[in-house]
C-alpha cells in the first residue's frame, strides 16, 4: 500500500489521526471550561497513566479546547533539575498575550509581575549577566511575587493573572506535562496556589499530566490535594476504541482491516495508543493491498517490534547503568515468577529474591530508576515499570 498515504503517527506526543477513547475526558473538560467562565468553582485537573497511553496528546487537545474558548493558555514540561519559576513565567507570558486585554497599562502591570517572579530565580543581588531575561518588555513590579518564597509568590502571581482574565470574562489555563518531576517546594507551592484560587473563584486552572504515582506526590506535599484536583487515570483503549483508532483513518484513505486483522492488532498492542500507531504504520507499509489481513499483521509485527525496541524501549534501557539494568531484568523475572497483581506491580522483596540480594543493598539502584522515571512506586514496598510491555521487552532481550 502507498506509504505516502499512511495515516498513522507513532511519534512522542504527536496527535494520532483518530483520538479514540477519550470522549469522556473531552466532555468533562468542556464542562470545566464553561463553569469557570461563568464564575462557578471548579477543581484543577490531573491526568495520570503509563508512558505511551497518550497523556501528552490529550493534554495538548485539552489546551486546544481552551484556546477555542479564547482562553489564555501556556504549557510547560517539568524537569527534575529545573525550578518552576522560569518555565512557568514563559507559559504565563504567552497566556496573558492570548487574552487580548484591552487595557495596555493593566497588561503591562501583570507582565511586570511575571517578570518580577521570573527574575527572582537568580536570587537577591545577582549581577545582570546572571539574571535570566524572560523576554518581557514591561518593567519588573517590585514587591509583588518576588519575595523569594515560592508559595507566597505563586499565590500573588496567580491572583494578578486571574484578575486580568476575569476583567475580560475569560480564563487562564496552565498545562504542565511530566508534573511528577516538579521539585518538592514547587509542588507544595502549586497546591497552595490552586487552593487559594479555588477559594477566590478566579478563572485560573492547572491541568497536569504525569505518571501513575503523581497523586501520591501531590498528597505527600499537601494533604488537601486529594480534594483539590480532579484525577483522571488515562489507560489503554478498549477493543472498540482501538479498532476505531485503526479503522477510521484507514477508511479515509479508502482502506480497511479484516476482523481477524483487528483482533490480531489488539492482541499485539494491548490497546496502548502508541503501540497501535506503531503497528498500524508497519502494517500499512507492508500490506500489499486492502483489506489488511491477519497475515499482514503477522508479517508486520517483527518490523513494528524492532522499531519499538529501538525508539521506545531501547532508548529508555540505555539510560540505565549496568546495575540498574540488572534490577530492571529482575523486576521482569519477578513479575512472571511472583506475578499476582493485575496492575503489574511487583514487591521489592521479590526483586531482591530474584537477585539473591538483601533489599537494602538494592535501594540505590531502585532510587536511581525512580528518579529516571523508568519505574514508579504507588504504594510502599511495590514497584512497576512506567512503560507498558517493558518487562516483555527485557525478557525477550535476554
Amino acid at each position: 500500500m502507498d506509504p505516502i498515504r499512511n495515516p498513522y503517527a507513532p511519534g512522542a506526543g504527536q496527535r494520532p489521526p483518530e483520538l479514540a477513547g477519550r470522549d469522556e475526558q473531552l466532555r468533562a473538560f468542556d464542562v470545566v471550561l464553561e463553569r469557570v467562565a461563568r464564575g462557578r468553582p471548579e477543581r484543577s485537573l490531573v491526568l495520570t497513566g503509563l508512558r505511551g497511553v497518550g497523556k501528552t496528546v490529550l493534554l495538548n487537545t485539552l489546551r486546544s479546547a481552551a484556546v477555542r474558548r479564547h482562553w489564555g493558555t501556556g504549557k510547560l514540561e517539568a524537569r527534575p533539575d529545573q525550578p518552576l519559576r522560569r518555565p512557568l513565567s514563559s507559559a504565563l507570558h504567552q497566556a496573558v498575550r492570548e487574552l487580548s486585554h484591552p487595557n495596555p497599562d493593566e497588561v503591562d502591570h501583570v507582565l511586570g509581575v511575571i517578570r518580577s517572579f521570573a527574575e527572582r530565580d537568580a536570587g537577591a543581588g545577582a549581577k545582570l549577566r546572571d539574571r535570566w531575561q524572560p523576554g518581557i518588555d514591561a518593567p519588573a513590579v517590585k514587591g509583588r511575587a518576588d519575595s523569594g518564597d515560592i508559595e507566597i509568590d505563586l499565590v500573588e502571581l496567580f491572583t494578578d493573572v486571574g484578575g486580568l482574565a476575569a476583567d475580560v470574562g475569560k480564563g487562564i489555563g496552565i498545562f504542565i506535562d511530566e508534573m511528577q518531576d516538579l521539585g518538592a517546594d514547587d509542588v507544595s507551592a502549586l497546591c497552595a496556589a490552586c487552593h487559594e484560587l479555588s477559594q477566590s473563584g478566579l478563572p485560573v486552572i492547572v491541568v497536569g499530566a504525569g505518571l501513575p504515582h503523581l497523586p501520591a506526590v501531590l498528597s505527600a506535599s499537601k494533604s488537601y490535594s486529594e480534594r483539590l484536583f480532579s484525577y483522571q487515570r488515562i489507560d489503554r483503549l478498549s477493543r472498540e476504541a482501538a479498532d476505531a483508532a485503526l479503522s477510521r483513518p484507514a477508511a479515509e484513505e479508502g482502506a480497511a482491516y479484516t476482523d481477524e486483522a483487528l483482533a490480531a492488532m489488539y492482541e499485539a498492542t494491548g490497546g496502548y495508543p502508541y503501540f497501535i500507531q506503531a503497528y498500524g504504520k508497519a502494517a500499512w507499509d507492508l500490506a500489499p493491498h486492502s483489506p489488511i489481513t491477519g497475515e499482514d499483521i503477522a508479517v508486520a509485527a517483527p518490523e513494528a517490534e524492532a522499531e519499538l525496541a529501538v525508539g521506545f524501549f531501547g532508548s529508555r534501557y540505555e539510560r540505565a547503568t549496568p546495575g540498574e539494568r540488572d534490577y530492571l531484568r529482575a523486576m521482569a523475572d519477578a513479575a512472571v515468577e511472583y506475578g499476582d497483581d493485575p496492575v503489574g506491580t511487583v514487591a521489592t522483596a521479590d526483586v531482591a529474591g530474584v537477585l539473591e540480594r538483601k533489599p537494602q543493598s538494592l535501594s540505590p539502584a531502585r532510587d536511581a530508576l525512580l528518579k529516571k522515571g523508568l519505574i514508579y512506586s504507588a504504594e510502599r514496598g511495590r514497584i512497576a515499570f512506567t512503560v507498558p510491555h517493558f518487562g516483555r521487552y527485557l525478557r525477550q532481550r535476554g
